[in-house]
């Protein structure tokens, strides 16, 4: 099989892993090495979804010993299949590096023979870009769990982050949609990144000559709509993982029905929705001092499809509005709607100075559309309709969602049906063989 058909079918086989942003992290370079980049020199672009698109995204193959119902690369599946070479992974991220085609390489793999045997060839590409390629550039690599831990470990010490994806959030879901998995394989490895990164940091402390050891952090992956988990019970798991291994990132995908199982729910679109409020939700965990128990509970396991959680937590919580902008606390101020952590600075910062009035509160960011309803401004409330519940509800209630509620969208490919790109793929590709 030839490069080019390889690298169609292993970069479209790759979609549907969403945890691949870059951390910006810094790695140590000096003249003449590829890919130095300083702490910001990722760039990157998103689709509509939110999924990366300037990596480098692909598996080293699709051939699966496992056969999980909702994975499109599951052994009893008839698609393609596809292997690249540890040589030719390499020479394709350099030459697409030299060409500005990707700003760093995001690899992971189908469990071909043994995850040991998967583990040592990803662990010898990453490690052969950075000794014999001087690549320094950025790399996000797939720890394949049921790896032996050593092979794990000397991973991390060439690449900038790893992520152990669990895929499904309860061990019931686990052994019903993927026999072949078990729990323990996951967190095992997950729970020795996280002792290595905090044992290798402290090493660095005391020396800055240190051997790295995924300095960009940890992360992980949960599909959302595969399984009938409650949001409840996948932000219980999300603050445990935080909380225990200490992620960076944990990320949320929407399930797509790629394939057809009893198992399976039957759906026509993905729940991107309920992806993109479980994305707020844990933007309240890691940055705002909520917990998961806060944000829902037994009653209401589930979160709101026409309000955002912040806005759903102060609307169930009225009794601690309004709260005072000249005098309320900081972590107070965080939970008000429309209050982000950079205006709650500002307004930290601005009251030391002078008592703030209603009219300077929109010059520092806040969003009065929400906040006007939970606040006093100089004792003065200035909400629309009266401090209740069900007034405020309808005040904030949109009377329609967006027409892109519901639509699909797909990974931009590096194989399109626009002529330039893919004849620039063909050039490299061409340059690659030494056609030109």
């Amino acid at each position: 099989m030839d490069i080019k058909t390889k690298l169609e079918i292993l970069s479209d086989a790759a979609k549907y892993d969403v945890s691949c942003s870059s951390s910006g992290s810094r790695r140590p370079t000096q003249k003449g090495d590829l890919g130095s980049t300083a702490a910001a020199g990722i760039c990157h672009s998103f689709t509509p979804d939110g999924r990366c698109i300037s990596l480098f995204k692909i598996l080293l193959t699709n051939y699966c010993q496992y056969d999980c119902a909702y994975c499109m690369n599951r052994k009893s599946n008839d698609i393609p299949r596809a292997a690249f070479t540890v040589d030719e992974v390499i020479d394709l991220t350099i030459h697409f590096y030299r060409r500005n085609y990707i700003e760093g390489l995001f690899l992971s793999s189908a469990i071909f023979k043994s995850p040991n045997h998967t583990m040592e060839l990803l662990t010898t590409i990453v490690r052969k870009l950075r000794q014999e390629q001087g690549f320094k550039g950025y790399i996000h690599l797939k720890a394949i769990p049921g790896a032996d831990e050593i092979l794990i470990h000397e991973a991390g010490l060439y690449v900038d982050r790893m992520s152990v994806n669990i895929e499904l959030p309860s061990s019931s879901s686990l052994k019903r949609l993927a026999p072949d998995k078990k729990k323990e394989e996951i967190f095992t490895p997950m729970k020795s990144i996280s002792t290595h990164i905090v044992s290798h940091q402290e090493e660095w402390k005391k020396s800055q000559k240190a051997p790295l050891f995924v300095p960009g952090g940890q992360s992980t992956q949960l599909i959302i709509g595969a399984t009938p988990d409650s949001d409840l019970n996948i932000l219980t798991l999300t603050q445990k993982l935080y909380d225990k291994y200490r992620l960076k990132r944990v990320y949320y995908s929407a399930y797509v029905p790629v394939n057809k199982d009893k198992e399976l729910p039957s759906i026509e679109n993905p729940p991107t929705l309920r992806e993109h409020r479980l994305y707020q939700s844990d933007w309240l965990l890691r940055f705002y001092g909520f917990r998961a128990n806060e944000l829902l509970d037994e009653e209401h396991p589930n979160l709101d499809i026409y309000f955002d959680p912040k806005t759903s937590w102060a609307l169930a919580h009225l009794d601690q509005f309004p709260v005072e902008i000249n005098k309320a606390s900081y972590p107070l101020l965080l939970r008000v709607p429309g209050i982000g952590v950079r205006s709650a600075q500002r307004i930290m910062s601005s009251r030391r100075i002078a008592p703030l009035d209603y009219s300077d509160l929109k010059k520092l960011g806040i969003v009065l559309k929400r906040a006007q309803y939970f606040i006093t401004c100089n004792t003065k409330y200035y909400g629309s309709v009266a401090l209740d519940e069900d007034r405020i509800r309808k005040a904030l209630r949109p009377t329609s969602f967006s027409a892109d509620i519901g639509k699909t969208y797909e990974q931009l490919s590096l194989f399109t049906s626009s002529p330039k790109p893919l004849l620039l793929i063909e050039d490299s590709l061409s340059a690659l063989t030494g056609e030109i």
